[in-house]
This record gives structure tokens, C-alpha cells and sequence, in this order.
């Protein structure tokens, strides 16, 4: 059983012979092969450079296309500072929607016009190329709470919530078109699965994200599982209030955070395939061997078997090789 077998295997429920290890890399990739971040996310050779030799080194069972979530927006209009070893920002005080009547003038970008969404969907071909059938290979979009905060501002946004309701209607469903488009590009170039990244989701109480937020999603995940790909839910930060919601979504795999208790997420998502919840900084990177081991025993036991190795977000760029390891023979060795 190759590590694209094993991953689709355990997202249907099928026997597997060990649980799957999916943590999410991209600077501490990048470092792998002794590159500045800057040419990681703007160079896809780079990044599938990277991605491969990580894999290669620590035996994960995925690589992944993602990098930053300046994409969509860059290639919208926004002003994007970049840096030479961190990655891209935004600059709220001159987003893109601050003016919010420009929306009504913004074009859907074509993800294959040659800018930064083009640069990601190259490297799901150079994926495909170099390790198709063999690793799970992911593509990567943004939800609708992230990129209309990525476009409008997130503090902005959240006073639109508010204030404004046809206004996030109407920048939702442009947001949700946008990605659409660029997760069928990417899917079209060979990924397998879609991580779907709405960390400004973990923002917003249940009222407003059953109301404003999940309805997007749904759509989403709804239209990536039509292309025939899978669909990863990645809210980082404290998702407890839209749990529920969450597990609605259909998302074959929903990351958890550190400060999700993976008990209480499984009460609430008793079918769903949950990723996580290692704290990425207090455990991964400033903890010991001993206590990676430890945190991932406690979550797989309170998982069960419908559970992928990987951390709350992101493994931080300076996490010791000793406690990446340590993740790795836990999922190594670990039956399902």
C-alpha cells in the first residue's frame, strides 16, 4: 500500500495498515532544501523541490501545494508585501475592497492567466509528473471568511458582518466563484485533494457562521467533490462554538486546532476523519519526543480509528528533526 492508497483508503473507511501522516509544511519545507521563503512562494519549482525532499526525509504521505494566502488576492489587485525569508502580507490599510463599491468593478481573475493562482496549479502538474499514483498530492484554495478578509480588511470585515449583510453576500459569492474556478484548475492539473483554509472562520461566532459563512463552504466542498477530488477543512484557532457546523460540511477531513478538545469533536463529528490537534508551537517545536508521542497517543485515543497524524496548523520552520521524527514513527507504528 503506496502513501496515495493508504490516505484514500483511510478517508473511505477501508483497512489501512498504518494511520496517515499529514502534517502541513512550508517554511519548515522550504528550509529543508536551504531556501529563502520568497523564492518558495513565488518560484513552483521551489516549492515542489521541497515538498519531494521532505517527504523523502521524513516519509509523510502528501505533498502540498500550499505556501501562503496572498494568491487570490494578489492576482484580484491587492498590494502584497513581500520578503525576502517570511511570507507575503497583507496591507489592511490599503486592501483591495477598502473602498467596498470596487467590488462591483473586480473581474473573477483567471487562475491560468499567468500570475500567482498560475504558479500553484504548476506546481499540482510538476507534482503529477514526478510522484502521481504515489503520494496524495493537495491543492489549495481559500474560504470565503479568509479571502473576503484577505480582500476587505479583517477588521473591516467583521464590523461588515454586522453592518453590512448584502455586502458579504455579494463578496462571498464572488470569493466562491474565484475559488471554485481555482480549485477546478488545480484539480484538472492533477491533485487529488483541496484544503479549503478559512482561519478568519474561527473568528466568528455560530450565528454568523451558519448564517453568512457555511453556506460558502458547503458550496465549496459541494463543487470540489463534483471535480472528483477530495476536500481537506483546514479553520485553524478555536473552532469549539462551529463544530457542529463544521462536520455538516461533508469535508472528507477536518483539521482540529490545539485548543479544540478532539473528545468533544468527536461526540459532535462522530463519522468525520479529523487531523490534529498537537499544539504546532508549545509541543512540535519547544516540546521533546517524549511528549509528542504523548499528545498524539491522547488524540488518537480520543479520535479513534477516523483519525490522520499531523499537527494544529502549520510545523513551525525551527521544529527539531527529533520531534518530527517522533510524529513520524507514531503514525509509523500506530494501527489505526
Amino acid at each position: 500500500m503506496n502513501s496515495r492508497e493508504r490516505v484514500l483508503a483511510h478517508l473511505d473507511g477501508r483497512p489501512v495498515d498504518r494511520l496517515p501522516l499529514m502534517p502541513i509544511t512550508m517554511q519548515f519545507a522550504a528550509d529543508v532544501v536551504g531556501a529563502k521563503y520568497r523564492r518558495y512562494v513565488t518560484d513552483f519549482r521551489t516549492l515542489v523541490e521541497a515538498q519531494l525532499r521532505t517527504v523523502e526525509k521524513y516519509g509523510f504521505d502528501y505533498v502540498s501545494c500550499i505556501s501562503d494566502p496572498a494568491r487570490e488576492a494578489a492576482d484580484c489587485g491587492s498590494d502584497i508585501a513581500m520578503f525576502d525569508d517570511q511570507p507575503p502580507a497583507f496591507k489592511e490599510d490599503v486592501a483591495l475592497l477598502a473602498d467596498k463599491a470596487k467590488l462591483a468593478t473586480l473581474a473573477v481573475p483567471d487562475p491560468l492567466a499567468g500570475g500567482r493562482m498560475t504558479d500553484r496549479v504548476r506546481a499540482a502538474e510538476a507534482f503529477r509528473r514526478e510522484v502521481g499514483g504515489e503520494l496524495l498530492i493537495e491543492g489549495w484554495i481559500e474560504g470565503p471568511m479568509a479571502e473576503g478578509a484577505d480582500l476587505r480588511g479583517i477588521n473591516t470585515i467583521m464590523l461588515d458582518l454586522y453592518d453590512d449583510p448584502a455586502f458579504i453576500t455579494d463578496l462571498f459569492e464572488f470569493v466562491t466563484e474565484m475559488e471554485i474556478r481555482f480549485a477546478r484548475a488545480q484539480v484538472e492539473a492533477g491533485v487529488d485533494l483541496i484544503g479549503i483554509g478559512d482561519a478568519a472562520a474561527s473568528l466568528v461566532g455560530p450565528v454568523f457562521y451558519e448564517r453568512c459563512v457555511w453556506p460558502y463552504e458547503k458550496r465549496m466542498v459541494d463543487a470540489i467533490h463534483g471535480m472528483g477530488a477530495r476536500v481537506r477543512l483546514h479553520i485553524c484557532g478555536d473552532t469549539n462554538a462551529n463544530l457542529d457546523g463544521m462536520g455538516r460540511l461533508g469535508a472528507d477531513i477536518v483539521d482540529l486546532d490545539y485548543p479544540v478538545d478532539v473528545a468533544d469533536a468527536r461526540a459532535r463529528m462522530p463519522g468525520q476523519v479529523v487531523l490534529g490537534n498537537v499544539e504546532p508551537v508549545g509541543v512540535m517545536r519547544n516540546g521533546t519526543p517524549a511528549l509528542v508521542t504523548a499528545t498524539l497517543e491522547a488524540c488518537h485515543a480520543a479520535a479513534g480509528p477516523r483519525y490522520i497524524v499531523g499537527a494544529g496548523c502549520e510545523l513551525p520552520r525551527d521544529t527539531s528533526e527529533a520531534n518530527v521524527r517522533a510524529m513520524c514513527a507514531f503514525a509509523r507504528e500506530t494501527p489505526p
